[in-house]
């Protein structure tokens, strides 16, 4: 039978949206930066809204640890965005802090959309395939940028949109190769979504195998999201993948884990075979750290950035007013969430990536189906790589990378509804009974308020 429309078909949308739609280009007609899929993020909040006010829609109710920590990330940039605005300021911070707080408002709506409107284990999985096939794409034309030199993602041109001014540049340079960006804005931000990308395309074909289909589109993905995340030349990317590659190998079965990591060294060997002069410039990331130019330049201006914590410790300055073209280029979100949002603003920050790690692995301890658990893996690592990248640039100041975080935080939500779901429905499933009690209780006690 045909499937239908639904929540998830919206989430695939977006993720369409985010990641083919080359981030340079914006719509045309408004006065703001408005990428069309920050258009489709605050359609799904009007539709998440919409469906609430009903009990006949597919759209979940109920508490959920997600939902609370965005809730709560939320109410701290309105207190912080009326903070700011209560006093005077420059004409072009408050355009930027403005257009800011809908790009924040866009993002929740999508992270809660996806954890409330995505029912099912089957839906879960379509939204999270789409995903990774979306940034093989985005990685294909990254490859392409790297090895010929050609940017395909100029020649994409749609009605109603322009090209993004003051954009940063499709190619950069590290060594002697280009550094690609693919269909986003920046290197960096490409490696990372690659190395997000990896542990879910590995799950993908280990489950295919499983199942006893074929496998071979799945190599092909997985190749390509992790020769991009290694072609990038980003020092994110390369501990992405070192961390995602350790967490993979202790939460999945011996029979998946050691594989993966074999075949991820032996893939590693092969690339750094075929692309003369890899290995050595991967190594002088790291080995010269200290004598880097972009290193030093991360770290030179981290005194300027206390002083400046300290005149707003606890709400910050407001989000998106520390202005690069005013201010020093921070590539670090924490320190940056601090200036904008304070210390409270960063507990928030820092409350959805463990939010999002927590809801991965209460979800895994609920069941004992290997597809759910290896889902909940790889949420951990995308929640794990995101918070990593976050240390190492101003995460929030690019739209994929955002986009894609909000994504990963609410497919965790969306995961820890679905075991729950399940492990009512069928108390076989999970490990421990006491668990199932506890929840039947709690369902109980809101049934009956």
């Amino acid at each position: 039978m045909r499937q239908r429309a639904d929540g998830a078909t919206l989430a695939c949308l977006y993720l369409l949206a985010l990641l083919i739609i080359p981030a340079r280009l914006i719509v045309a007609f408004v006065p703001i930066t408005l990428p069309p899929a920050m258009v489709v993020a605050l359609f799904l909040g009007v539709v998440w809204f919409s469906t609430h006010l009903m009990d006949t829609m597919s759209m979940a109710k109920g508490r959920n640890a997600v939902r609370t920590a965005i809730a709560i990330f939320l109410v701290i940039h309105l207190l912080t965005f009326a903070r700011a605005t209560r006093r005077y300021l420059p004409t072009d911070e408050l355009s930027v802090a403005d257009s800011s707080m809908i790009r924040i408002l866009a993002m929740v709506t999508v992270a809660v959309f996806i954890c409330d409107a995505v029912r099912g284990r089957d839906r879960l999985d379509r939204v999270l395939r789409v995903l990774t096939a979306c940034v093989a794409v985005v990685a294909f034309v990254g490859l392409v940028q790297f090895g010929l030199g050609v940017d395909l993602a100029s020649y994409v041109n749609l009605p109603g949109l322009r090209l993004q001014e003051n954009a940063y540049a499709a190619f950069e340079s590290r060594s002697i190769f280009r550094r690609p960006s693919g269909t986003v804005n920046h290197p960096i931000e490409f490696g990372l979504i690659c190395a997000i990308a990896v542990p879910l395309a590995a799950h993908f074909l280990f489950q295919s195998r499983d199942r006893g289909v074929h496998t071979g589109r799945w190599v092909l993905v997985l190749a390509l999201v992790g020769l991009g995340a290694i072609l990038s030349l980003s020092r994110t990317a390369i501990i992405g993948l070192v961390v995602a590659g350790l967490v993979m190998g202790i939460m999945l079965p011996r029979r998946r884990g050691i594989p993966m990591l074999a075949f991820g060294a032996v893939f590693f060997v092969g690339a750094s075979a075929v692309v003369p002069g890899l290995l050595g410039t991967l190594s002088g990331m790291f080995s010269n750290i200290e004598d880097d130019p972009s290193f030093q330049g991360r770290t030179k201006d981290y005194d300027g950035a206390w002083k400046e914590i300290a005149l707003h410790p606890w709400l910050g300055r407001g989000f998106g007013t520390f202005l690069p073209s005013k201010n020093p280029i921070l590539d670090n979100q924490y320190l940056l969430t601090m200036i904008e949002n304070g210390y409270l603003g960063l507990c928030a920050f820092a409350g959805l990536f463990l939010v999002s790690i927590y809801a991965a692995l209460k979800a895994r301890s609920l069941t004992k189906d290997e597809n759910l658990r290896g889902i909940a893996a790889c949420l951990v690592c995308a929640s794990l790589v995101s918070a990593l990248g976050a240390a190492t640039f101003d995460l929030l100041s690019f739209s994929v990378a955002t986009g894609l975080l909000f994504v990963v935080v609410g497919a965790s939500g969306a995961l820890l509804r679905v075991t729950r779901a399940e492990a009512l429905a069928d108390p076989v499933s999970v490990p421990a009974a006491g668990r199932l009690q506890k929840m039947r209780r709690k369902q109980k006690a809101r049934s009956g308020r």
